[in-house]
């Protein structure tokens, strides 16, 4: 698949067939090479749930005693209650618990119910968030550096709903190789105007697209690799911090 921007840009965009099914242990990056014949630049995106399973951030139900108000919150919501111990556990702070869980992970993301997940895993495990997602993702860039000899990009991507609007789509929560935001605060738009607030979350774009293209089901392309993306200055504060961001605020008020 090819992308023309307004500045005849080309990107391309590829997805990684034939992966196997991940299991704990297996080489993530090794597998990727294997498939893939990569260049100096390339933004690889990789879906979180292969990443947690090929590392062991996944937990057995069968194993997890749910307490008394994960009991409670998963009669109000149907919900399994061993699941809902497993959102507990991986919070760092729970948000709201109605009309659903809303949780701040110790990484700094904010998502629904810690972003544990039971899509694409085996039946009786749930698939946690790296605890420290942008350090998996440099590990998975030395990986494929090492295996390719190839200087690449790497995002980690997660599904997440958004305020105000329906539907999932994807988000980055790991990172290397570049910054998040590219900013363009300084810069002047095309009537000589300076832009005093734009900062671009560049790896959530591309994450974006890349979960497009890997889709939900049953499709197996849980890796994209984009080439011809440029390169962009910026920064890394993608989270608001607490006394900052003015929804968190308003959800204190409200509790």
């Amino acid at each position: 698949m090819e992308l023309t921007t307004v500045q005849d840009m080309v990107i391309q965009a590829f997805g990684i067939e034939g992966l196997p099914l991940i299991h704990r242990g297996d080489d993530l990056a090794a597998l990727i090479c294997e498939r893939f014949r990569f260049e100096d630049g390339d933004i690889l995106c990789v879906a979180q749930t292969v990443y947690s399973k090929s590392r062991g951030y996944t937990r057995d139900l069968s194993a997890i005693v749910p307490g008394e108000y994960a009991e409670r919150l998963a009669r109000r919501d149907n919900e399994d209650p061993r699941f809902v111990q497993a959102v507990l556990d991986e919070a760092k702070e729970i948000l709201i618990d109605d009309p659903f869980i809303l949780t701040e992970l110790p990484f700094g993301h904010i998502g629904v119910r810690s972003g544990v997940d039971r899509s694409n895993i085996e039946d009786g495990q749930v698939a946690l968030l790296p605890p420290d997602p942008c350090a998996a993702a440099k590990e998975l860039r030395e990986g494929i550096r090492k295996c390719s000899g190839c200087d690449v990009r790497v995002i980690i991507t997660d599904t997440v709903g958004r305020a105000f609007r329906r539907g999932q789509t994807g988000n980055a929560i790991g990172w290397s190789g570049m910054t998040a935001i590219k900013d363009f605060r300084g810069a002047r738009d095309l009537f000589g105007h300076e832009l005093k607030i734009t900062e671009e979350a560049v790896v959530d774009e591309i994450a974006g697209f890349a979960n497009f293209m890997m889709g939900e089901g049953s499709e197996g392309i849980p890796a994209i690799v984009f080439r011809g993306c440029g390169y962009w200055e910026g920064h890394d504060n993608l989270y608001f911090r607490k006394e900052e961001d003015l929804i968190r605020r308003a959800l204190c008020r409200r509790g």
